[in-house]
């Protein structure tokens, strides 16, 4: 391999990185506010891809603007998802049976609904950019994916705007860090914890339409993605946002340089041995291991 197939892979690792953090930042925050391991998740980015996918195939509605589109639906679908049926489960330190059960069986709805409307057979969103490329010296730039990337950064650094200037923002960051002293500060936890359900809930369905732009997508689509997010959100320590960013852009670099020694089909096997690496080595990512070292000095 040469110096400039490396830079290239390299590249392409960090592309892939934006997008994957845009896709694991929503069950970070839902965990972080709640202490709710989204299984849903899965389903919903399967949803977002589909939505996706008939605006751009029935009303030529390009996927940029069919995701600003469907991230207020899937705002309010959060919200109601979660008054009909998230706040009806005890609310615990730690995730429990039944919120896992809950929203495990709920993912199977979303899945088995994908399947009665669009069938098993692999759809795919192709636009003008998907086959064009932008050469920068030796580096070969895809369009689409830099233009995900740049949709992936922008939502980012959004939401990191939102959290750092609203009161939205320093209730979800209160009660990431103690839900008690939340409570004793006047913030209302289910108001907040609501909302970053419908927040969880719409990165969710855009990530899901980011990616339909980049690979092939079934009623199964979000099964892979969500041990990814699995990765990503062990590595950055469950509530951490740069943490988030950070295992994000571990996560691409070893499935992107990966394929030099092992196919690409069995890279869920590659994402699946971080994971368990992970939660051995590291059981409270890379977040803890820093704030380890700050104690230290």
């Amino acid at each position: 391999m040469t110096a400039v197939d490396a830079l290239n892979l390299l590249v392409s690792a960090v592309l892939l990185a934006g997008v994957y953090a845009a896709m694991s930042v929503g069950m970070t925050i839902i965990y972080g506010v709640m202490k709710i391991v989204n299984l849903a998740h899965a389903g919903f980015l399967m949803l977002g891809a589909y939505i996706v996918f008939e605006l751009y195939t029935r009303f030529w509605i390009d996927p940029l603007l069919g995701i600003l589109i469907e991230f207020p639906v899937f705002f309010l679908m959060g919200i109601a998802i979660h008054w009909l049926m998230i706040r009806r489960i005890p609310q615990s330190d730690t995730p429990t049976l039944a919120s896992l059960l809950l929203l495990f069986g709920l993912w199977l709805v979303l899945q088995n609904l994908g399947y009665l409307i669009w069938g098993n057979s692999d759809r795919a969103i192709l636009t003008p950019r998907t086959l064009s490329t932008l050469q920068v010296g030796p580096i070969l730039l895809p369009t689409e994916r830099l233009v995900v990337f740049g949709v992936a950064i922008a939502s980012l650094a959004a939401l990191e705007l939102v959290l750092r200037r609203t009161w939205f923002g320093r209730a979800v960051r209160v009660l990431m860090q103690n839900s008690d002293s939340g409570r004793l500060v006047g913030v209302n936890v289910e108001r907040t914890a609501r909302l970053a359900f419908g927040v969880g809930v719409a990165f969710a369905g855009a990530a899901g339409g980011l990616l339909a732009m980049l690979y092939p997508f079934t009623p199964d689509f979000g099964g892979s993605f969500l041990l990814r997010a699995f990765v990503i959100i062990v590595l950055g320590g469950l509530e951490s946002f740069a943490g988030v960013a950070v295992g994000a852009l571990i996560l691409a670099l070893v499935e992107t340089f990966s394929i030099l020694a092992i196919p690409a089909g069995y890279q869920p096997a590659v994402s699946f041995s971080l994971l368990v690496l992970a939660l051995v080595v590291l059981p409270e990512g890379i977040a803890g291991l820093w704030n380890k070292r700050q104690r230290w000095t």
